[in-house]
C-alpha cells in the first residue's frame, strides 16, 4: 500500500495532508466510488464544496470506508449567498448535515465575490464557528493578497489556508509570497493545469519524468509538495488516483525545481476572482 501523505501544521493547530483528492465534478455513485478508491489508496484529505453537489456522496464514502473519522481531513466550501456571520453558520450546519459528520476540519469561503462586498463578514463567521469548536481550521479560496490583507486589516483574522489555482504554468508567486509571510498554507487546485494535458506533456516535465522513472503527473505533484504547498488533484481513474499519491519516495534537485518553476506564464489563464464567483 502507498505510504500516507505527509502533513503540514496549520496556524490553529490542525495538521493537513500535503496531498488530497479534489472531488469535482463527480456526483452520486460515481463520487462515492472515487472517494472510496482514494481512501483505500491512502488519501486522508478529501476536498468538496457546496457547489460540487457531492457532499452527501463524500460523507457516504467516508462512512463506508471503515476508516475512523478522526483520520480523515474534510474540506468543504460555501457559496456567496452565505456571506454574513449568521449565513456562514447556516452554510456550516447544512454542510454538516449533507456530509453526515459532527464537525468539519476546514471550511472555506469559496470565492470572495467583491461585487457584493461581504467576504470580510464571511471570514468573521468562520472565526466564530472556530471559536465554538465546530471547525479545526478556517480558510479562503480564490482570495488575492489584497482580499486577505483587507480581512486582516479590518478584523485581525488570518486564515489557516487559501486555496488557489496554481501549477507550474501559473505559479502565483505573489500569492505564495504573501501566504508564506503571513503563516497561511497555500493549497493548489488544478495542480496539473486546468486541462492537465498541456502541462504533463511539456518537454521539461516529460524530460525530468524520464530521468526519474516517474510519470509526468508525479513530477508536477511532487514539485507542489516540495515547495510546501498542498496539492489536490482530481481524478476518477483508480490507477491515476493511486499514482498521484505515490510521490513521497524521491526528491527533486534544486535545478529540476527551478526548471519547472521557470515554466510560469503568469496569471493570464487563471480565473480572475475580482470578476468571477458564486
Amino acid at each position: 500500500m502507498t505510504a500516507l501523505a505527509t502533513t503540514l501544521p496549520l496556524r490553529n493547530g490542525a495538521e493537513i495532508p500535503t496531498l488530497g483528492l479534489g472531488t469535482s465534478p463527480l456526483v452520486g455513485d460515481e463520487s462515492v466510488r472515487q472517494v472510496r478508491t482514494a481512501l483505500e489508496a491512502g488519501y486522508r484529505l478529501i476536498d468538496t464544496a457546496e457547489n460540487y453537489h457531492n457532499e452527501e456522496a463524500v460523507g457516504q464514502a467516508i462512512r463506508e470506508s471503515g476508516i475512523d473519522r478522526s483520520e480523515i481531513f474534510i474540506t468543504t466550501k460555501f457559496n456567496r449567498r452565505w456571506h454574513s456571520v449568521d449565513g456562514v453558520r447556516q452554510a456550516y450546519e447544512a454542510s454538516l448535515k449533507r456530509l453526515g459528520v459532527d464537525y468539519i476540519d476546514l471550511l472555506l469561503v469559496h470565492w470572495p465575490n467583491p461585487d457584493q462586498d461581504r467576504y470580510v463578514q464571511a471570514v468573521q463567521g468562520l472565526q466564530a464557528i472556530l471559536n465554538d469548536g465546530g471547525l479545526r481550521a478556517i480558510g479562503t479560496s480564490n482570495f488575492k493578497p489584497a482580499h486577505l490583507q483587507r480581512v486582516a486589516d479590518e478584523t485581525g483574522i488570518i486564515p489557516d489556508a487559501n486555496q488557489i489555482e496554481l501549477n507550474p504554468y501559473s505559479t502565483r508567486t505573489a500569492s505564495q509570497d504573501y501566504h508564506s509571510g503571513h503563516d497561511i498554507i497555500t493549497e493548489s487546485y488544478s495542480p496539473l493545469g486546468a486541462s492537465g494535458a498541456k502541462l504533463i506533456n511539456d518537454p521539461v516535465i516529460t524530460g525530468i519524468a524520464t530521468d526519474r522513472g516517474k510519470s509526468p503527473a508525479q513530477i508536477v505533484l511532487h514539485w507542489h509538495t516540495q515547495l510546501g504547498l498542498v496539492a489536490i488533484p482530481r481524478s476518477s481513474n483508480p490507477g491515476r488516483i493511486a499514482e498521484n499519491i505515490d510521490i513521497f519516495d524521491f526528491e527533486l534537485s534544486q535545478q529540476e525545481m527551478s526548471k519547472i518553476s521557470a515554466l510560469d506564464r503568469g496569471e493570464s489563464e487563471v480565473t480572475d476572482s475580482d470578476v468571477f464567483g458564486h
